[in-house]
């Protein structure tokens, strides 16, 4: 019987295998996107281009599909089919006014600025209830008429809540794991807040005013068990309010129900899946979508996410999920490698209740939520909506800015013409108080310790 000598077997054992032909140049292409990606995510104003890119993809494909799944209901109305999309053109253009004012202003003032912000929001909410002073729509009192317009301050309140509560939290930082200081004041003013939301009623702006709030204990540093219980008892009010208002059991009721309502409450979820299911892969082609002709209520508004799956099918619905999940790794990003932990809160805070909004917003459009109201940010037609998401884009622009590693290549190299021509200040780099003048940019603490 032959046998094997064990030098040959080391040698056919030590012989490496021949690359698969067919796939070695693929897997080298792949690397080497891999490796120009890592090389990009590491470049200083990387986050600074990223948000601006979200930012104008959301704004324009906003505008896009406005234009797209209001003509109809445009036409019908008075008998121009742009008359909302140039509307909202007008809020574009005021939106596009305080995404500046949130880049230009600096951080330092903002902050000092937020609970006086907080303090009008709230008398505005109290003012809107003033019967002959608030606007009376669809059994809800939550806006104030300006000439033609209308104006929901509870849009704005939401931002100022965001603002005032993350200065409260990093100056009480130290002492968060104490469920007295991490609950006081922040959880009553966002109670107070709440019950005027409730008095209007609006409860899908309740729901994001919670959000928020949760998000600021959760970033800032609250103990799990407390968010636990807020969590808990925010669910449970949740449930109440639903079941108080014969519109909103009848929303539940046909949430839960297995057979579709072809005319009674179900009836916008049920057109919206049809619309969703007539679009397939590709969609049935832009402007050329069928629920808008009054099949589906609301088309341009809460519920334009059905309009975009069916006219650019899962493709495009997919897109704009990716925007929003490039916008949570973006606003993330900002917040872990600022250096002001007040700037950090805002953002991750900020990012949270957009991102969460929108997957709301989506979540009802395919029938794994019950119907809200919440918009889907800077997509769906709406006037206060878009312009303080602008506002609060324009915030995290500015994060992006005051990154350490931004403000140092943005001091050497300069600015460039487009921030000079918007008269954009320099970014000063992060001064903790009670340190000198000559305080440095340091490095984001995950850089450092990936150096060690």
């Amino acid at each position: 019987m032959a046998t094997r000598s064990p030098s040959s077997s080391r040698t056919r054992r030590s012989t490496p295998r021949e690359p698969d032909g067919r796939f070695g140049p693929a897997r080298a292409t792949v690397g080497r996107g891999a490796r120009a990606l890592d090389a990009w995510l590491r470049r200083p104003l990387t986050s600074l281009h990223l948000i601006l890119g979200v930012f104008g993809l959301l704004t324009l494909f906003g505008l896009v599909m406005v234009l797209s799944a209001s003509a109809v209901e445009s036409y019908s109305a008075g008998g121009s089919s742009y008359s909302v999309f140039i509307r909202q053109l007008g809020f574009c253009a005021a939106g596009l006014v305080l995404f500046w004012v949130g880049l230009r202003i600096r951080p330092v003032r903002l902050r000092a600025m937020a609970p006086w912000l907080l303090l009008v929001g709230i008398v505005t909410l109290v003012a809107v209830l003033i019967p002959g002073v608030g606007v009376l729509r669809n059994g809800s009192r939550a806006w104030f008429a300006v000439g033609s317009f209308s104006v929901q301050p509870s849009e704005a309140v939401k931002v100022a809540l965001t603002l005032w509560g993350a200065h409260v939290l990093v100056a009480r930082r130290k002492v968060m794991h104490r469920w007295k200081h991490a609950l006081n004041p922040l959880v009553p003013v966002t109670l107070l807040v709440l019950t005027l939301l409730v008095l209007e009623p609006d409860l899908g702006m309740t729901i994001s005013v919670g959000i928020v709030m949760i998000a600021l204990l959760y970033f800032g540093g609250a103990p799990m068990r407390l968010l636990a219980t807020l969590a808990v008892g925010g669910a449970a009010g949740a449930v109440i309010l639903g079941l108080t208002a014969g519109y909103r059991v009848s929303r539940i009721t046909a949430f839960l129900s297995d057979s579709p309502d072809a005319l009674g409450p179900a009836y916008q979820a049920t057109q919206a899946l049809y619309s969703l299911a007539d679009g397939g892969l590709f969609g049935v082609g832009l402007g050329q979508g069928r629920a808008k002709w009054d099949y589906l209520p609301n088309a341009h508004n809460d519920f334009i996410f059905a309009i975009i799956g069916e006219e650019l099918g899962m493709v495009g619905a997919f897109a704009v999920l990716g925007l929003f999940a490039t916008l949570a790794y973006t606003g993330l990003r900002i917040a872990r490698r600022s250096n002001d932990p007040w700037l950090r809160l805002v953002t991750a805070t900020s990012t949270a209740w957009l991102v969460i909004q929108a997957a709301i917003n989506i979540g009802y459009v395919v029938g794994l939520l019950p119907v809200t109201g919440l918009q889907l940010p800077l997509i769906s037609s709406g006037g206060t909506s878009m312009v303080v998401t602008m506002f609060v884009f324009g915030i995290l622009t500015s994060a992006a800015r005051h990154e350490p590693e931004a403000v140092a290549a943005l001091r050497a190299n300069g600015q460039g013409r487009i921030a000079t021509l918007l008269r954009l200040p320099m970014p000063e780099p992060y001064r903790a108080t009670g340190t000198s003048s000559r305080t440095t940019v340091s490095r984001p603490p995950a850089q450092r310790s990936a150096r060690r």
